[in-house]
């Protein structure tokens, strides 16, 4: 049941990257926008989680890293805006 849960959510995180990447590709979305860094934050944390569980820990460090500069420029975001 935990591989297919882990799967789920590893499909989900896929398609929130691939999202966020073809919306800032045909400009509906802005790099700087806190949509764009919350679908690769979110995007990340799925498959981080999906990696987990398969133990693919190559891939692991990369979501982790994904999840980690989203997370910092959505930061950044809110900082600017409070500003």
């Amino acid at each position: 049941m935990i591989n297919l849960i882990a799967t789920i959510v590893g499909w989900i995180g896929m398609f929130l990257i691939m999202l966020a990447y073809l919306l800032l590709s045909t400009e509906k979305l802005i790099s700087y926008s806190w949509p764009y860094h919350l679908m690769n934050f979110f995007g990340g944390t799925g498959l981080m989680m999906n990696t987990l569980v398969n133990r693919a820990w190559p891939t692991m460090a990369l979501n982790i890293v994904w999840a980690l500069i989203a997370l910092i420029s959505f930061v950044k975001i809110i900082k600017k805006k409070k500003k």
